[in-house]
């Protein structure tokens, strides 16, 4: 068909409505310069465009509102309403464009180009139309929006043009998809595109029909299942059940078809459930089952968590929450490496071991993420009877099942990680030994087969990663150390404690006094001060506490208007948290005759001791004090008894015992001390005291001796030379034997430090004690 332009033409903008060629409607119109424009067609040739607005809410609309491509109509009538609106009837003719705008006096107009359908049918567009016809009947059949009238008025339309907007008529299509419609001037195109359309929506009313279905279909089980219990109910209550345990029986059985249990624990829950059934409700006994029942049900049996074997993720997560503890996060990236190899590997039993504040806690949360596990605490401190570990039996009203099976019902898998926090602190009194109860928990080749005494069905807990913390390995019983592998975390650097206040504390403590990083800065200088002058011990518990008091003296402040940020140095850390509470520096300033530095090792993780040897005119009578444990009295018998014997070799008068009482003190008298590596310390002060040579002040020693001078192995070496270093000696002196554990001790430290390895007391006092100056 021709295209024919016609210029002058009045628009008639329309709000939500669009309307296609060969429709005939009434429309309302109310805006002024509407009705001038349909008042002016009507006057000259009727014509006017119809143009769908992009916004409705749009009142008085320019040339940019509406569409360029709209429909070509003849105004039929027009008819005045009682509200001031008027009836249009309008009778529209074909798809047009507008060229060009202009503001007429009282109403715009365009210039248009219509643009009429092609009467004229092709073997592709017929058979697009069939297509069309075909989709929509279908969507008919189906649909609710169109009525079998509807369908037949549409089906009887031969232009495919015409019947293609006929359908798009009929079809719920948004005002933008409307006008995609409208645009297609080309009628294959416009069959194709609502071919497309109605194969979506026919796809859409499917699953909707295949929606209501299954809600129709559970609303109906649900109906049944309502109906069911009622009429059991009342059959029930016929027969003189008065319980009503009907629905609750039913219920118990669904929840244990639902839990998996293994073979043996369902027959006991079912067993159970029959008893309940014929037990009346106001009996004691029927609590007691039905509480049984509820645990059996409600453990997880079967239900795991998948684990995250991801290397380097796990890696990524331990770095993330740890600085320093190399070696510990070393082990458990070779377990993770040894499980993704197996898929096989039972969890291990591992103990953490150390001081407290040094992480052992965070450290296993830390696991259980890196593993996507989830985590589950007890803590075992204080736990004094053996049922808290294997439950109570189900002889007497309030028995309950003991910490492992309670942690494994908390965590709702049968494979989290399971921290036994302080495991150390565990006793045992008249009521039981509750260290061997763990024995069965802790045994890989025993934990299978589990046995709660409330529970008393075998539970299987081969599947856990247990981890243990500790702060004293010598409290724990031989047989259930035996069982665990022990990780020991002796402390942590000034460089390492440094890192964790930057990293991890200081953020903390902000977020929890509702501080930002700009309102109070911490300095590098100010954060070693706090390290060593404000807390003595191995891990940062002290060091958070000293952290927090900082923030809430800053907070108190800024609430106050005092200040509005504050930077703490360590010019202004006095002012902010007092006088120093420690001594940094040499153990001694000078040295000294008598005084000799021993390191030890205590539940806080190493320390440093000063030994002291005093001689007064006397009869030979030795004193200890300092409240010294039955080890070290005999390192200072044994140490005195290799003096008197070398009494030539070191110069002494072999007689001084006669005259001379000789008392041994170890500074901190109130504070209990005991240990085997005390010896060569005694001996090195005992000697100094009697040859009046000054013992050097950098120099400390650990190390047991014997009679014949020789130099015996000691423990805890990497926390006796960490509280060196943090006591500012130079030298250490230790067991010949002990080299091996040198690499133990962080690089860092080791640089600093000179160790000097020794077999007899001879070489000890040579390197303790000042050269003789002749």
């Amino acid at each position: 068909m021709t295209k024919v332009k016609i210029e002058g033409v009045p628009l008639l903008p329309l709000r939500g409505l669009l309307i296609y060629p060969t429709m005939t409607l009434h429309i309302e119109v109310l805006r002024e310069q509407s009705v001038f424009a349909i008042e002016h067609a009507i006057a000259k040739d009727h014509l006017i465009f119809l143009a769908t607005q992009r916004d409705t809410k749009v009142e008085d609309p320019n040339a940019d509102d509406f569409y360029n491509i709209g429909t070509l109509a003849l105004v039929k009538s027009m008819e005045k309403l009682p509200n001031g609106a008027y009836r249009i009837l309008l009778e529209s003719v074909e798809r047009a464009e507008w060229t060009e705008y202009r503001e007429a006096d009282l109403f715009p107009v365009v210039d248009v180009i219509g643009s009429p359908d092609s009467l004229d049918t092709d073997p592709n567009t017929e058979a697009l139309k069939r297509t069309l016809l075909t989709y929509f009947e279908k969507y008919s059949e189906t649909s609710k929006r169109v009525t079998e009238d509807t369908y037949k008025a549409v089906a009887d339309v031969n232009e495919p043009g015409r019947f293609a907007d006929m359908v798009a008529t009929h079809l719920p299509l948004k005002m933008v998809a409307k006008q995609e419609v409208l645009e297609l001037f080309d009628v294959n195109e416009r069959l194709e595109w609502l071919i497309s359309r109605l194969y979506n929506e026919q796809e859409i009313l499917d699953l909707e029909q295949k929606i209501n279905e299954r809600v129709k279909r559970a609303m109906e089980r649900t109906q049944k299942e309502f109906y069911l219990r009622e009429q059991m109910k009342a059959i029930q209550t016929e027969l003189g059940d008065k319980d009503g345990k009907g629905i609750e029986i039913v219920e118990l059985l669904e929840q244990l078809e639902r839990a998996g249990l293994p073979a043996a624990a369902k027959e006991a829950a079912e067993r159970e459930i029959e008893r309940y059934e014929k037990i009346p409700s106001l009996s004691a006994e029927s609590g007691i089952i039905r509480n049984y029942i509820e645990w059996l049900v409600t453990l997880p049996w079967s239900d795991a968590t998948k684990d995250q074997l991801d290397i380097k993720q796990s890696e990524e997560i331990l770095n993330r929450d740890h600085d320093g503890l190399e070696l510990v996060k070393e082990r458990i990236l070779e377990y993770l490496a040894v499980r993704q190899l197996t898929q096989s590997l039972r969890g291990p039993i591992l103990c953490l071991e150390g001081p407290p504040g040094v992480g052992k806690t965070s450290l296993a949360r830390s696991i259980a993420e890196s593993l996507g596990r989830t985590f589950v605490r007890v803590s075992l401190g204080g736990v004094r009877d053996e049922s808290e570990i294997r439950g109570h039996r189900r002889t007497y009203v309030g028995a309950m099942p003991g910490r492992i099976i309670q942690g494994m019902k908390k965590a709702g898998k049968v494979n989290p990680v399971f921290l036994l926090d302080e495991i150390d602190k565990m006793s045992n009194d008249f009521r039981g030994d509750p260290s061997s109860a763990m024995l069965e928990v802790l045994d890989p080749e025993q934990n299978a087969t589990f046995s709660d005494h409330y529970i008393e069905e075998a539970y299987d807990l081969s599947n856990v990663l247990f981890i243990a913390t500790a702060n004293d390995l010598s409290s724990i019983p031989r047989p259930l150390l035996d069982r665990m592998e022990i990780i020991s975390i002796a402390g942590y650097t000034e460089q390492e404690k440094q890192l964790i206040a930057k990293n991890h504390l200081i953020p903390k403590q902000l977020k929890e006094h509702g501080l930002t990083k700009s309102q109070v800065r911490f300095r590098d200088d100010a954060i070693l001060d706090v390290i060593r002058y404000y807390t003595r011990e191995a891990g940062v518990r002290g060091l958070e506490r000293q952290i927090a008091g900082i923030c809430r003296k800053v907070a108190k402040q800024l609430v106050a208007g005092e200040k509005k940020s504050m930077t703490v140095s360590s010019k202004t850390l006095e002012s902010i948290i007092g006088k120093k509470r420690f001594r940094y520096g040499q153990a001694e300033t000078t040295n000294q005759v008598g005084v000799a530095t021993g390191l030890a090792y205590t539940q806080v993780g190493g320390d440093t001791l000063q030994i002291e040897v005093s001689l007064s005119p006397g009869k030979g009578t030795l004193n200890l004090t300092g409240k010294l444990g039955d080890v070290m009295k005999e390192s200072a018998q044994t140490a005195l008894s290799y003096v008197r014997s070398k009494t030539l070799e070191f110069g002494i008068d072999p007689n001084f015992h006669e005259s001379n009482d000789i008392h041994i003190h170890v500074p901190e008298g109130a504070t209990p001390k005991d240990g085997p590596s005390a010896g060569i310390t005694i001996a090195t002060a005992l000697v100094s005291a009697l040859t009046e040579r000054k013992v050097r002040r950098e120099v400390g020693m650990t190390g047991e001796i014997t009679l014949r001078g020789r130099v015996l192995p000691i423990g805890g070496l990497k926390e006796k030379a960490l509280s060196a270093h943090r006591a500012g000696l130079t030298t250490i002196i230790l067991p010949s034997d002990n080299e091996r554990d040198i690499e133990d001790i962080p690089e860092s430290i080791r640089e600093e430090l000179t160790f000097k390895l020794v077999s007899d007391a001879e070489e000890v006092l040579e390197i303790a004690l000042e050269a003789i100056i002749e």
